[in-house]
């Protein structure tokens, strides 16, 4: 196993630092080669209350009494940036696209508690499209851990392997979900939203930067889709919750979108998609307690 690769932050990783360093060339990852062990860890990390307030805002999704299950990921996405761009790191951010999210709240938090994250390299997989790569995070205070992801990014292109055969990761069906509301995405928000993750990503912020990607149109960072849709639903009142999203395709500012769910007990079920479009562009599955993350995380 590769020595570990361990940096420390005491503020928010700088968006100019690891945006510049995202034109700078990449190794590439050999055939039969391991990704290496980066390990990024924000010390003292805080909820500022205007930045939580800003969440609020560009979300619609605000309680008086918990922070979202979201929102660590949401402030927490700098340390995403930082290691997809970090110069040991072999492929390119030019070339990845987020596919997948597991997020796992313990306990709620207190907005005037400072807490420490981890975010770390995990497991990689060879699949049809190309190979796909776990980001793990986890947020604490002191012993206690209070939430943890896997955030899951596929790379296109062949890499000299053959597909997994592992099928888990499927998105579940939603042949039972029911009209919950149909609105327009707004096109507002871009540059607010991009300030609290730190993705200037120009995907989502101009619509001639897309479409010089093959998109049709400037999109909405998955996690603000994903926050809109849960305003919109009964979630489980319980502290310890798990969310799983499949974020299938982008869903465009001022898109008119179709959202359907099914609720069983304490466990919701949600797709949202474009209007006319009977494909989902992100599958949603929130469930009462803490699910497992692999425990790999020293």
């Amino acid at each position: 196993m590769s020595t570990p690769i361990i940096e420390h932050y005491n503020r928010p990783p700088c968006a100019l630092h690891y945006m510049s360093r995202a034109f700078l060339p990449t190794s590439g990852l050999p055939a039969d080669a391991d990704f290496p062990d980066i390990r990024l860890r924000w010390s003292g990390m805080c909820i500022e209350p205007a930045q939580l307030q800003l969440f609020r805002q560009t979300t619609g999704l605000s309680s008086p009494t918990d922070v979202s299950i979201l929102y660590p990921h949401v402030f927490g996405f700098r340390l995403q940036m930082a290691l997809l761009t970090h110069r040991a790191y072999p492929l390119s951010i030019w070339n990845v696209l987020q596919i997948r999210n597991r997020l796992v709240r313990y306990k709620l938090f207190d907005p005037l508690d400072s807490f420490d994250m981890e975010t770390r390299i995990g497991r990689h997989r060879y699949v049809a499209k190309g190979i796909e790569i776990d980001l793990l995070s986890r947020m604490t205070r002191g012993d206690e851990c209070y939430w943890q992801s896997r955030i899951t990014y596929l790379y296109r292109g062949r890499f000299g392997q053959p597909p997994s055969a592992d099928t888990s990761h499927k998105s579940p069906p939603l042949t039972d979900a029911t009209l919950v509301e149909r609105w327009n995405m707004p096109n507002q928000g871009r540059r607010e939203f991009g300030s609290l993750t730190g993705d200037y990503n120009g995907l989502h912020l101009w619509s001639w930067t897309a479409r010089r990607f093959g998109f049709a149109a400037a999109f909405l960072h998955p996690q603000r889709v994903a926050a809109m849709c849960l305003a919109r639903l009964a979630m489980p009142d319980v502290a310890a919750q798990t969310l799983d999203l499949w974020i299938k395709g982008p869903v465009f500012y001022g898109a008119e979108v179709v959202l359907s769910a099914s609720q069983v007990a304490n466990e919701v079920k949600f797709g949202l998609s474009l209007e006319g479009d009977e494909r989902a562009a992100l599958i949603g599955l929130v469930q009462a307690g803490a699910k497992e993350i692999e425990r790999d995380i020293d």
